[in-house]
């Protein structure tokens, strides 16, 4: 099993950048894949960043061009960078961790996320 731990999220104006960060523990880190969801309010969590099964990496058609999913196996951390935030990007954004082939998938507790002025 493996905990995952969301950090980097906050209040940033419209334009503006964050980075998600998600720490994994407990776990050998770099056999899962890892993406990233969201759930902004009154809405189901959907996916932003994810890899595909054949090693690309899924974007969600809100995000392309401005948010880049990136891992770094030797501190068992993977990275969301969101650039030209706007506002309709505001969610608690969730980290997840999966066994590919597997019915595993761990998530974190997630991290807010407010775009506004």
């Amino acid at each position: 099993q493996v905990q995952l731990v969301e950090s980097g999220g906050g209040l940033v104006q419209p334009g503006g950048s964050l980075r998600l960060s998600c720490a994994a523990s407990g776990s050998i880190f770099s056999i899962y894949a890892m993406g990233w969801y969201r759930r902004a309010p009154g809405a189901q969590r959907e996916l932003v960043a994810a890899p595909t099964s054949g090693g690309s990496t899924n974007y969600a058609d809100s995000v392309k061009g401005r948010f880049t999913i990136s891992r770094d196996n030797a501190k068992n951390t993977v990275y969301l960078q969101m650039n030209s935030l706007k506002p309709e990007d505001t969610a608690v954004y969730y980290c997840n961790a999966r066994v590919p082939g597997s019915p595993y998938s761990y998530w974190g507790q997630g991290t807010q996320v407010t775009v506004s002025s």
